[in-house]
């Protein structure tokens, strides 16, 4: 009952009263009171964590945590794809011919997600894939691939919960949230979106790297609290790995497709 109580208080809270409120209590100096039962309730591995427990001034210090430098290995290989993120695989597949793709059986417009029907265009009949964090994950965003930074712009303007209960039920939570989309070019020319998507109350994607270049493994942002991040790629540019498995858990660095 504590745990779901727990989680419910850091996914499923809405509202721009009770999101300040909630904001203010993860930052306020006391709220590192909390870090331990939070640690006990989400098991967080304190042997890969960068600071001490005590050495974290709030709550939100110890969510949006660093890790030692060697405890995420990103996979070598120029033409793989590493995992952006410390999540679960929530879907996968082929973007269809008319725009949309299905999340937990609900479908989402492509040109909603993007929001701009011209870019829309450039990802029918490519691949998309949703990583979705949950509260116990490393909420720091890393750099996928190699590439050139075209565009970043910020959609929405309110968040609705993205965990399992939001995707299923929610009315369109992932294309009218608040996020924030990069386009990146690539070596052999083609291009993806990666999209980083806010969680319920916070509406928080800290941008942490503005370089024109991104490098794979380069952190490049991080989330405060539970998020999703979602990535479309063009027609006939990858093919998965077979570590991809929806409701997999993945870690940040590891492959999850190759270029073809």
């Amino acid at each position: 009952m504590k745990e779901k109580l727990y989680q419910g208080l850091i996914e499923l809270t809405n509202g721009k009263q009770s999101s300040n409120i909630l904001q203010n209590i993860a930052k306020a100096k006391w709220s590192k009171r909390i870090i331990p039962s939070y640690m006990k309730v989400y098991d967080i591995n304190l042997e890969e964590v960068s600071k001490k427990p005590q050495q974290f001034s709030s709550l939100h210090d110890f969510f949006t945590r660093e890790l030692l430098e060697d405890a995420r290995p990103i996979a070598q290989s120029p033409s793989t794809f590493a995992s952006p993120v410390d999540a679960k695989i929530e879907s996968f597949g082929r973007i269809e011919w008319d725009m949309t793709f299905q999340v937990k059986r609900k479908p989402y417009a492509l040109q909603d997600l993007l929001g701009n029907d011209e870019r829309a265009t450039k990802y029918i009949d490519g691949y998309y894939v949703v990583f979705y964090l949950s509260p116990a994950d490393y909420h720091r965003i890393h750099s996928p691939i190699d590439g050139k930074v075209l565009r970043q712009y910020t959609l929405g303007n309110k968040s609705y919960p993205v965990n399992k209960l939001g995707l299923t039920y929610g009315k369109k939570p992932i294309s009218h949230n608040y996020r924030q989309v990069t386009e990146l070019k690539l070596a052999d020319g083609k291009q993806v979106a990666f999209i980083k998507v806010g969680a319920t109350f916070v509406n928080s994607i800290v941008l942490t790297n503005r370089s024109e270049h991104w490098k794979k493994g380069q952190e490049v942002g991080y989330f405060s609290f539970g998020s999703t991040v979602v990535m479309l790629f063009e027609k006939d540019s990858i093919e998965f790995t077979e570590n991809v498995v929806k409701g997999s858990a993945i870690r940040m660095g590891e492959a999850f497709a190759n270029m073809l």
